[in-house]
């Protein structure tokens, strides 16, 4: 079985933008879903739709990938679903390590969703001894001193750091003198890492705050059309005006 440390992805030497690289996994969790209902073709407006992007868009990322569907009657589901995953690599294994196996770390840990896309949780690895040996959805946690042997025993290039922000850079700095060259970090901090390691940064509080703004714009774009116009606030319903059009002088209760 192949391993992620001897096999990248195609995108980068093909020229794929990386904004394209992003929509991928929209569309593959699109087409898998369509899989699944054994649809056997879908239109471009269909899968733009079900990815939530517009279908000239969907139409120029495709182009990038040789797959440019048939007119009249769309691109082969099952087809696209191998196009797609050989692209982000995951037609093969890529163990992973998660590391900080607290509420997050066990939550990643848990996560059925990793083995069905091609990421294989080789190992969970925590700083506290006292965590060392417990089961964490089937898996034992191991100490963080044996970090370094686990990587290279598994032969692991993606790492996940799931740890308090003030462990995360040590951890990262550890992670990649030992070889990995690619990390998805839960940590709240930005990491700094060489030339050659990619770092994806996922921080809930930081997309809470940007549902925030656009609430409080809602709200204020709410009250502004509502100062604009105060007569319609005020201004009574036909349904409680009188026969000639007139407000009856007593409201019913």
């Amino acid at each position: 079985m192949a391993t992620g440390r001897t096999h990248r992805p195609a995108t980068r030497s093909r020229g794929i933008p990386e904004a394209t690289v992003a929509r991928l996994p929209l569309y593959l969790r699109a087409l898998t879903a369509l899989s699944e209902r054994s649809v056997p073709t879908v239109s471009s407006e269909e899968l733009a739709a079900a990815a939530g992007v517009n279908s000239a868009k969907l139409r120029k990322d495709f182009s990038y990938l040789g797959s440019y569907g048939t007119r009249g009657v769309g691109y082969d589901v099952e087809y696209l679903v191998y196009q797609i995953s050989r692209e982000l690599g995951l037609t093969q294994d890529w163990p992973v390590v998660i590391v900080g196996i607290g509420n997050l770390g066990a939550a990643l840990a848990n996560y059925g969703g990793f083995a069905s896309r091609g990421f294989r949780v080789a190992a969970l690895i925590d700083a506290d001894p006292a965590m060392a040996g417990k089961p964490v959805a089937g898996i034992p946690v191991q100490h963080t001193d044996e970090l370094e042997k686990i990587i290279q025993d598994n032969g692991v290039s993606i790492g996940v750091i799931a740890t308090p922000a003030g462990a995360a850079q040590q951890v990262c700095d550890r992670l990649v003198a030992a070889g990995v060259t690619s990390i998805l970090n839960f940590a709240p901090t930005v990491l700094s890492v060489p030339d050659g390691v990619d770092v994806r940064k996922v921080d809930l509080s930081i997309e809470l705050q940007i549902l925030a703004f656009h609430e409080q714009r809602k709200a204020g774009e709410e009250a502004g059309a509502a100062a604009a116009h105060p007569a319609a606030a005020t201004r009574p319903d036909a349904a409680d005006q009188g026969p000639d059009g007139d407000v009856p002088a007593v409201m019913p209760a």
